[in-house]
Order: structure tokens, then sequence, then C-alpha cells
């Protein structure tokens, strides 16, 4: 006899019931779980060489291999010393690297063509860092020039009319040690010159990190920018003095990134969010005071800095000794986590695509929302984040301030503001 509607056949129970207890006990496992297995998330590609060049900002890669967070995460890390800034980027576009510390410029004037390098797409996922560059001026400039450009200028005059412009270096082109340069030198009434060094009132010459000291000792220029630990190193062997940190620049601006050509990301996904997951730990790691010591004795090794790691802590720890009697401690030392600083936010490649403007590397004006969207990559921070449980700051749309008075607004029209300098190049 057929049961009542109402009723449930003894055999239906079991399998409502089984069904409802199997999904109780689903509803409490991890993410990703499928089946009687978890899905996949190893990476696509577990061989990951990561390219560096000899800077303090290269640590949370040194850290993340040094301290096998990268294997953590299924990553087998190789970290490989580039020459050169150039170097890196070629390696990176030859895939002979898969990932690597980087100028934040760099991807950005790659992915447009810029700086007579083929076009190659690349991307941003993370900031690896803020803050901790400078500006080393020679020491006969002690007690005449400070933090102040415009003190520098009279002797800039003065060398042009002889016939025999001061000299200053940079590390890149379209990177963040050019930026700095050109925007002190212009906020004291220097013109650094178009991307060609035309209208120049000096020479502005490309060195690569590790030598800055070496061609200053030798009298091949009067001042350069780079990365710590290279201005400290410039005081201790008493060549030059720091006349003003970045930081003092700009408060808590982008400096390097870890980029990847557009095209590895698309292809290994999983493998670029396994390389940020370990970032993340290391990072955070090297935000802890009392960890940077030993950070220092880690990446002063010859096959990463090969510098005394005395030399590399006390700016670290944010003590700033300038070489020319200024002494003080600066909150805004080098941070590699703290305050959202990895977060690849929008706002900076806008600004370094006004600068690149404004200086004559591009042509008419950029397409800013274009490579914005293209290089600076949050939605793959965003998700690598949300793999790992971190809760990070966000994306930051508020307005940035320099140290010259000139205030940013990302919200403003970017090719008035590239227009907006008494000191610029520009290019129809």
């Amino acid at each position: 006899m057929k049961p009542p509607a109402h009723t449930f056949s003894r055999r239906s129970l079991l399998q409502r019931s089984t069904a409802a207890s199997l999904g109780t006990l689903l509803a409490g496992l991890p993410q990703g779980w499928v089946g009687s297995a978890y899905a996949d998330d190893s990476p696509e590609r577990p061989d990951v060489n990561l390219g560096i060049i000899a800077l303090t900002d290269c640590s949370s890669i040194v850290i993340a291999h040094e301290k096998s967070l990268f294997k953590k995460y299924g990553i087998k890390s190789t970290v490989t010393k580039g020459a050169s800034w150039a170097a890196i980027r070629d390696s990176l576009s030859n895939g002979d690297i898969q990932a690597t510390h980087m100028l934040i410029g760099m991807p950005i004037a790659s992915t447009m063509g810029l700086g007579g390098a083929p076009k190659k797409p690349m991307i941003i996922p993370w900031l690896l860092n803020r803050n901790g560059q400078a500006i080393t001026l020679k020491k006969e400039l002690k007690g005449k020039v400070a933090d102040d450009p415009k003190a520098l200028k009279p002797f800039v005059d003065e060398a042009k009319a002889a016939g025999k412009p001061m000299t200053f270096a940079m590390t890149f082109p379209p990177g963040t040690h050019a930026m700095w340069m050109r925007y002190y030198l212009a906020a004291g009434g220097i013109h650094p010159g178009d991307a060609g060094g035309a209208g120049a009132d000096v020479s502005l010459i490309t060195i690569p990190p590790p030598q800055m000291v070496a061609n200053m000792k030798v009298g091949q220029m009067d001042g350069f920018c780079v990365g710590e630990p290279w201005n400290a190193r410039s005081i201790a062997d008493d060549i030059g003095f720091t006349s003003i940190t970045t930081q003092s620049i700009w408060k808590d601006h982008p400096e390097k990134v870890c980029a990847f050509t557009e095209e590895f990301a698309e292809k290994n996904p999983k493998t670029v969010k396994a390389v940020l997951k370990a970032l993340h730990e290391a990072s955070v790691w090297l935000d802890k005071m009392e960890n940077r010591e030993e950070q220092a004795n880690i990446v002063s090794a010859p096959t990463y800095i090969n510098c005394p790691p005395e030399t590399i802590l006390g700016r670290l720890q944010g003590k700033y000794d300038m070489g020319d009697g200024r002494r003080f401690r600066d909150p805004n030392y080098m941070i590699f986590s703290d305050r959202n600083c990895n977060y690849p936010q929008a706002k900076f490649c806008e600004w370094w695509l006004t600068q690149l403007r404004r200086w004559g590397f591009t042509e008419g004006a950029p397409d800013y929302a274009a490579v914005t969207k293209q290089v600076m990559r949050g939605d793959i921070y965003e998700e690598a984040m949300k793999e790992i449980g971190f809760a990070h700051g966000g994306a930051d749309n508020k307005p940035e301030s320099f140290f010259d008075g000139n205030v940013f607004d990302p919200k403003s029209d970017l090719e008035t503001y590239a227009a907006s300098f008494d000191i610029k190049s520009l290019k129809a």
C-alpha cells in the first residue's frame, strides 16, 4: 500500500538524514575542499627565480627565501643578484627570472615601451617597501647645502656658466631615484632636462646602485640619488653627505615593487599568489624592530648586498646621521608592511605617469586610466591576502603632499597636474 503523502519511507528518511549530516559536515570544512580532498591550490610553477639588486629594500625577498617562507607556500625559490636595473628588466622579460625586486617606474615604462626598451607588459601586484632612499652630495658641499635644493642652484649656475655642468646620478631613467632627483632639482629651480637631456642645467647620468660610491670617490659626480645602504656608505667612506631623505620629499612614498610579466602572471596565477603570501609573512617579520639587527646581518652577505651590517642597520632603525652635523631619529624610516605598505595603489601609477609626461618620456598625454588598470593589480593582491585571511587597508585615493608644498590629488585632472609645474619638458 502506498504510504501517505505526509510520511517518509525508511529509505527516504535515511537519505535525507545522511544528506543533512553531510551538508553540516562540509559547511565546517575549509574553503577549497572538494569531494574527499582539497582543490589543488599549489603553484603551477614551483621553481621561481627571483631577481634583486644590492639594496636594503630587497629584504623581504631575501628573508622569504632564507626563512623558507617561499617553501611554505610551495615555491622552490632561487634569488639572483642583478648587475643593474636594465639587466634585471631584461632577465624578467626573457624569462631567466620569473619575479623581481624592481623600481616602481620600470614595469610602467616597460608596459608602455618607454626608454628605448622593447614593449613588454608587466604587472605590479605588490609594493615591497616605502621610504628609505636619499640624495647624497659630495663632501665639498658640506655646510653650503643642507636639505634645500635652492641652496644648490648657485653652484649649478656657476658650473654651467663655466661650461662644466655639475653631474648627478640616478639608477634608471624612468625609475624612482631618477624621479626623486628630478623633483629635488626642479624644486630648487634647476632644470634636469628632458628624457634625452635637452634643456638641462646639469648632466644626469645612470649608474647602478652598488657603483655609486666608487664613482663619487673618483670624482665622476657631484651628487646621486640611490637606495640604502649606499647613502650611509658614502658617509662611512667620507666622500659625501645626505642632503635629504626621500621620505622628507614625500612621506611614505612608493619605492620598490615585486614585478612579474603580464604573460607569466596570466599563465601562473597560483604561483604569483604564493609568492605574495610568502612576501607578506616576510614583510610583517621585517617591521618588528627587534628583528632588524638580524635582517641587517642576513642581507649584508656577499650574495646579497655585500656591505657591513652596521652600515645597513642604523637607517633601518631610523637613526639618521646625515654626515654634515645633522642627526635625528626619523619615524618615517623604511617600512615593509606597516601602514598598508604593500597594496598596489592606483594613484601611485597615476603620479608616475604625470612625471613621465612632465619630463618628456611620453609624446602627448599617456592613457592614464588604461595603463594604471593594466599595471597596478590590486585585484591579485586582494585575492592573495583574502586566501590567508589578512585584512589589508584597501585602495586609497587620498591626496599626497610633497616637501615643496605641491599636492597631488588623484581625483583631479592628471594632464593638468603634469603641466602645472614651472619646470617641465612636455612633448606634444
